[in-house]
């Protein structure tokens, strides 16, 4: 939340006027890559040292993390990044901050400027499964 809130911030001090936020995600188009980007390594030993230091608690026996987010594309730039609360900040955080990264790297140069959804999974394997 706090990098979309400084993303927010540095928008509207350029003097970008942003849409409001879409309160219905599954109507938006899916964000586009030119590329499909690969995960970063060691993502799901992240997720697992933040539920094993209890800043993060998943389903019994889940074994993917799933985090919702939505994009703000604006002249082919990925503006503003917000992921869809999961109960888990710093996972939130890091997949905003990843996305920017893999939509400011990957994004389709043909998106037209709006609102688009994504999904980050996480698989993992768990602190009891190897």
């Amino acid at each position: 939340m706090i990098a979309a809130l400084l993303l927010t911030l540095a928008t509207t001090q350029a003097g970008i006027a942003s849409p409001p936020l879409p309160s219905d995600w599954a109507v938006l188009p899916p964000l586009r890559y030119d590329r499909r980007p690969d995960p970063p390594a060691g993502l799901d030993e992240f997720v697992r040292g933040e539920v094993s230091a209890g800043r993060c608690v998943l389903a019994h026996g889940a074994t993917t993390l799933r985090v919702d987010l939505v994009v703000l594309v604006d002249g082919g730039v990925a503006v503003r990044v917000v992921p869809r609360a999961i109960g888990c900040a710093t996972v939130e955080q890091f997949a905003a901050g990843l996305l920017s990264r893999l939509a400011r790297d990957h994004l389709d140069p043909a998106s037209a400027d709006g609102w688009y959804r994504t999904t980050l999974s996480i698989a993992w394997a768990g602190p009891n499964h190897g």
